[in-house]
């Protein structure tokens, strides 16, 4: 054997698949002890190989388990156990008297064991040197074929399950290279990536060739191998994306506090500055807000408020409802606020559909209605007067009679109206009933 061309081979495979050159090794020694079983082993025997990278080398050991008597079943047990038809009830007996059935070839007795190595214990592994062989047959070397396909893919995948289960809560970039129904396969590096159609951003077209922008949302084993599912709706994607762009955030100058993200459409953004003389929104915004539009391009035009936090529900609240002007709020109990606006600004602090006030509820955690200054100047008259009545039931004599009488003088104005209304139309009727009139009487005449 070449060593030096099997050596390059198996750095070349260990730098292809991303595996240590430990692991390749051992697969091949696993391989070669398959082999040698199957051209010159016993069935049930357990042989190990050892290979020397530096000469090529290999040895062969037979392992043998340690036991005693209490650990095996008696000839007696067997018989009986022989007797039973249900295969079942064997595993299950075998399973809760934890006994083993003994197999020369893979067991050895503690007395015997002890001949070879004096200082083994039960339970141990007894190996035994056997005979080297240099020559396999058709057989053995398709065996050995297998077995190091299949050790090189469970140690691939194995690495790639370790990676990206290291990354997970991370954006990495990646190219989306095919769609297959809803869901979209993108290369990542050593895998391929899958982003279900929950996790696509609505309005946002996808071409294989197109490069991306992901966040690993998690990664899961499955019987095909590891599957690293991403995202592009989640709101750590862009928190992630400016600390990319921000230094002040990758540094922890400046701490992104909270996000709420409707994804594609628009996002608010709760920073701090955790060091004084640090303007956190303007760090965020960068100088001309390059740094924003750099995160704003990357998600394909979606627009981003930039707010500061505050420790006060009072101003983080008002804060939270840019770009509208909040003159004042009220924190009310079970977590609720009630915001007020000038009138001018109530259709901004809503938003489109509520957009605004619902990204400011959930940024805040808070249940937020908005009020402008002039239905908060009136309602509280109507209700002290809803609230009057039944708290002081002698004031509803007084006010009852002032009531009636408004609603009188308001009867009495729409009557007047009506009446004035029937005159003018009496009077247009007039004019024509009396030409009528006159017509009737020239014909009887």
């Amino acid at each position: 054997m070449d060593i030096k061309n099997f050596t390059s081979a198996i750095s070349q495979i260990a730098e292809e698949k991303g595996i240590p050159t430990e692991k390749i090794i051992e697969s091949i020694e696993a391989a070669i002890a398959a082999a040698y079983k199957k051209d010159y082993g016993q069935k049930g025997q357990i042989i190990k190989a050892k290979m020397s990278p530096v000469t090529g080398a290999v040895k062969f050991w037979q392992i043998k388990t340690v036991l005693t008597e209490d650990m095996i079943y008696s000839e007696k047990e067997l018989e009986e156990m022989k007797g039973e038809k249900d295969e079942k009830s064997f595993s299950e007996a075998a399973e809760g008297e934890e006994k083993i059935r003994f197999n020369p070839e893979k067991h050895i007795m503690l007395d015997e064991a002890k001949k070879i190595k004096k200082d083994i214990k039960v339970g141990e592994e007894l190996e035994t040197l056997l005979e080297t062989k240099e020559d396999y047959g058709r057989i053995a070397a398709q065996t050995a074929k297998q077995v190091i396909l299949q050790k090189i893919r469970e140690a691939e995948r194995n690495t790639i399950l370790a990676e990206y289960k290291s990354k997970e809560g991370e954006i990495i970039s990646g190219i989306v290279q095919r769609i297959e129904g809803r869901n979209i396969f993108i290369d990542i590096g050593k895998t391929l990536g899958v982003m279900p159609r929950e996790e696509q951003v609505m309005g946002e077209f996808y071409r294989p060739g197109q490069r991306l922008k992901v966040f690993i949302l998690k990664v899961e084993e499955t019987s095909k191998g590891p599957v690293v599912f991403l995202s592009r709706v989640h709101p750590k994607l862009v928190s992630k994306l400016f600390e990319l762009e921000v230094p002040e955030i990758s540094q922890g100058t400046v701490v992104i506090k909270a996000i709420a993200r409707e994804a594609g459409s628009r996002s608010k953004v709760a920073v701090k500055s955790e060091e004084e003389g640090v303007d956190p929104i303007g760090s965020a915004v960068g100088q001309r807000g390059t740094r924003v539009m750099a995160v704003i391009n990357e998600l394909g035009g979606e627009k981003i408020d930039i707010i500061e936090y505050s420790d006060e529900p009072e101003k983080f609240l008002a804060n939270a409802l840019s770009p509208a002007k909040v003159l004042e709020v009220k924190v009310m109990p079970k977590n609720k606020a009630l915001c007020i606006v000038p009138e001018d600004q109530l259709s901004l602090a809503i938003g489109k559909d509520g957009q605004n006030v619902r990204l400011a509820a959930k940024l805040t955690g808070w249940k937020i209605d908005v009020r402008s200054l002039e239905d908060e100047a009136t309602e509280p008259e109507e209700g002290a007067e809803e609230e009057a009545g039944p708290e002081k039931p002698g004031d509803e004599k007084d006010e009852n009679p002032q009531v009636g009488e408004e609603k009188k003088e308001k009867k009495k104005k729409k009557e007047k109206k009506s009446a004035s209304a029937k005159t003018a139309a009496d009077k247009e009727k007039e004019p024509v009933e009396s030409k009528e009139e006159k017509t009737k009487d020239n014909k009887n005449n």
